[in-house]
């Protein structure tokens, strides 16, 4: 049993609630007693529990509708059900929505706490109550209840040997969830081995993946292992995989399917022991439905499905996480930078952020490497943010008004400020001509010598 493990009590009946207490405190645990399912929330909230045992039969949010909504929000968080109103019927809908036991009163104490010491060891001591702190042990700076929910399913998928699919847009940190998964898996002592599918050409990537013997093709002058072998034992992530084209996913599902890779140019198959986690931006319902993504190739990466949100639906962790990125920068520029402006925080903190947590770093490492104080103002996250979203080729209507406040500025400097030269010069009336400096808020006086 985990020390001192907190459990929540949930029950509306005051008396039971004081007699669990004094059962889990004599044999241990830290519990907490609440006397509804919305209070059990809120509490929650304010800090993990190990597990929950909570009555059948409340006013209000029931227990099984209390379950529901600690599934979705703490996936790992072992519940366990107490009820006078027991039934078989009760008991089969709760395990077969995923109660962890199913306990009728009055109760026999011996069992609730053999059922508590199973559900602490193999749940809740594991997920709920450390998911955050797990999170940062692997860099996942967070207090988003999203984020949370997704720390617990990669924790509580970790040690099996499923293969995980990874879906969420660039830049919201896919790559840092599958080590997470790794690193906390029975496979942490073998290799991590990542590649983007995307980013190596079609002729090149079946041999960087599944190796090749030499002669195997044009400049293959030694034999090569591949991926695959390189991660033996271990995890192989391959990021972007739905930009694998489509003759390379029957050769990457018939590996799966054997855990067995031929390398290219060669007879003979290497038996290989991997996971694979994978991960895409790409919408792949879509690529399914119109046939550029296999279907039985998807069923084999994703036989657990983790999503990621886009940053802007988890702002309550921008402040921390750009004064995580803020530390690292300043140690690697050498900058005795400490903090940012309230008006810099809350400038980040209602930003768009299109390219998400990639898009927020980059920001503070231009911040960071222009400020002159010990704090960061508002006008240099601003300036980095304008920056990071300009695109590198500008539209049409911005290159058309660029131009023209342009041509407007030189023909104001040319006359020095005279208006019915600069129009006349122009071909419009003076009429016109002040519309045009009114769009791009310029004063002709400013340009009087």
């Amino acid at each position: 049993m985990s020390e001192r493990a907190r459990i929540l009590v949930v029950d509306d009946d005051p008396s039971l609630c004081r007699l669990l207490e004094m059962r889990l405190q004599s044999a241990g645990y830290a519990p907490t007693t609440c006397e509804s399912g919305e209070r059990a929330l809120a509490e929650l909230e304010r800090e993990p529990a190990n597990a929950v045992v909570t009555d059948l039969r409340m006013d209000g949010m029931d227990g099984l509708a209390l379950f529901e909504a600690i599934r979705q929000r703490w996936p790992a968080l072992p519940v366990i059900i107490l009820t006078a109103h027991g039934s078989i019927p009760d008991a089969v809908e709760a395990t077969r929505r995923g109660v962890q036991g199913f306990l009728t009163k009055p109760f026999d104490a011996a069992e609730l706490l053999e059922q508590l010491e199973k559900a602490v060891l193999h749940g809740g001591g594991r997920g709920s109550a450390s998911a955050r702190e797990a999170g940062l042990r692997h860099g996942l700076h967070t207090r988003s209840p999203r984020m949370e929910a997704v720390l617990e399913r990669a924790l509580l998928v970790a040690d099996s040997e499923a293969n995980v699919l990874i879906r969420g847009a660039s830049g919201t940190g896919k790559e840092v969830i599958a080590r997470a998964i790794h690193t906390s898996s029975p496979r942490a002592d073998g290799p991590f081995v990542a590649v983007n599918c995307g980013a190596i050409p079609e002729t090149l990537l079946e041999s960087e993946l599944f190796g090749h013997v030499r002669g195997a093709f044009t400049g293959a002058d030694r034999d090569r292992e591949g991926l695959f072998r390189e991660a033996d034992g271990g995890t192989l992530f391959l990021d972007e995989i739905g930009d694998m084209p489509l003759q390379l996913q029957v050769k990457l599902l018939r590996a799966l399917q054997e855990q067995v890779v031929r390398p290219l140019g060669g007879r003979q198959g290497v038996a290989i022991n991997v996971r694979v986690l994978s991960a895409t931006h790409r919408d792949l319902d879509a690529a399914l439905a119109d046939g550029s993504f296999r279907e039985d190739l998807y069923f084999r990466l994703a036989v657990v499905g983790i999503e990621l949100p886009p940053l802007a639906e988890r702002r309550e962790d921008i402040p921390l996480l750009a004064r995580h990125f803020l530390g690292e920068a300043a140690r690697r520029h050498g900058r005795a930078v400490r903090d940012f402006s309230p008006e810099a925080i809350e400038t980040m903190a209602q930003a768009d952020w299109p390219g998400n947590i990639r898009q927020l770093q980059n920001v503070i490492e231009q911040s960071v490497t222009l400020c002159t104080s010990e704090v960061i103002p508002d006008d240099l996250v601003r300036q980095a943010l304008r920056q990071d979203n300009q695109p590198a080729v500008p539209t049409l209507a911005a290159a058309r008004a660029s131009f023209e406040r342009d041509y407007l500025v030189r023909l104001l400097k040319l006359t020095e400020g005279n208006v019915s030269r600069a129009a006349r010069l122009a071909g419009r009336n003076r009429t016109e001509f002040y519309r045009l400096l009114s769009r791009h808020e310029l004063q002709p006086i400013d340009f009087k010598r």
